[in-house]
């Protein structure tokens, strides 16, 4: 662990160098405030730190309120040292943002003992940020699959399009659609589907661009936003997409199977500027309704402006 020694005194910062290597700490040296602060806040920077309350430049209380102020990404528990040991010291010390505080002479057990203090604050925020993450994750992604969800796909669509009008760029979509799903389910069975459908968003996420977003958008259809696309670019996407869906059988526990994806593309430019995401996957919806309806395992392009109500769509 990487620990921030900010001590001007050659004596004490001896002493304590000695301690904190015997205990195996990586230690970071700094000789006054403002270089504590700028090693803090560095990226991949201590995030244990024994801070002097007197030192050049910017006191110890000072640089703990700058940190507090503007944090970096993880937590940084800091313990003061000071000769002062009176109680409103103490009380300015944890105010200023201060972890923990100790008086000089600092005595070997309880210094080891607060950092190991400091060290299961440090964990124990990590197990938070990690929980947060996890619940973050599960709250926006398809538990099956493991990309963007529902309702997460159609937030980002309606974010790409807020930044389409500000940028005056295009976005692109695909709908698509498993071929004859049903027909997995009722003769290999669900279990077989699942794995159809978790190999489906693999080999989806490699036909397309790292910052390409692909969502479940229900059952066996999934929805792919291609930011930057034209109408052209959506349907060359769109087609390769669905080449590599057909390109090879699909493994799994209850035998061998081809699988082909029926889809619909469309572009900003075919439902006009200022458009919402319902115009869009209304437009890609018409077009997959042709794909199927021509003999599925196609990409049928959205026609511009055209936009009748469809009768629901042939598994």
């Amino acid at each position: 662990m990487k620990i921030l020694l900010a001590e001007d005194d050659p004596t004490s910062r001896w002493l304590t160098q000695s301690l904190l290597r015997r205990w195996d700490y990586e230690i970071i040296f700094a000789n006054n405030g403002v270089e504590a602060l700028a090693s803090l806040k560095s990226p991949g920077g201590p995030r244990l730190a024994l801070l002097d309350w007197m030192m050049p430049e910017m006191d110890g209380p000072t640089v703990c309120r700058e940190l507090r102020m503007s944090p970096p990404d993880a937590y940084v528990y800091i313990v003061l040292l000071t000769a002062k040991g009176g109680r409103d010291s103490v009380i300015e010390g944890l105010e200023s943002g201060a972890d923990d505080y100790l008086t000089k002479p600092v005595y070997a057990g309880e210094l080891r003992a607060r950092l190991r203090v400091g060290l299961r604050v440090l964990e124990l925020e990590d197990n938070l940020v990690k929980a947060r993450e996890v619940m973050s994750f599960k709250a926006s992604h398809d538990a099956l699959t493991g990309v963007w969800n529902r309702g997460a796909i159609i937030e980002l669509a309606q974010r790409e399009l807020q930044r389409v009008e500000r940028e005056q760029s295009s976005l692109g979509m695909v709908l698509m659609d498993v071929d004859h799903f049903k027909k997995v389910n009722d003769t290999m069975g669900h279990l077989a589907g699942d794995e159809v459908l978790r190999e489906v968003t693999i080999r989806m996420s490699r036909a397309v661009r790292s910052y390409d977003l692909v969502g479940r958008y229900g059952g066996e259809e999934f929805l792919i936003l291609l930011p930057g696309c034209t109408a052209a670019a959506a349907q060359e996407r769109g087609e390769r997409i669905r080449a590599e869906i057909a390109r090879e059988p699909f493994e799994t526990t209850a035998g061998t199977l081809r699988v082909t994806l029926s889809g619909g593309t469309v572009a900003t430019a075919e439902c006009g500027a200022g458009s919402g995401p319902d115009a869009l996957l209304q437009a890609a919806d018409e077009a997959l309704y042709r794909a199927k309806e021509s003999g599925r395992n196609r990409v049928e392009a959205a026609e511009p402006g055209k936009h009748p109500a469809l009768a629901e769509n042939p598994a």
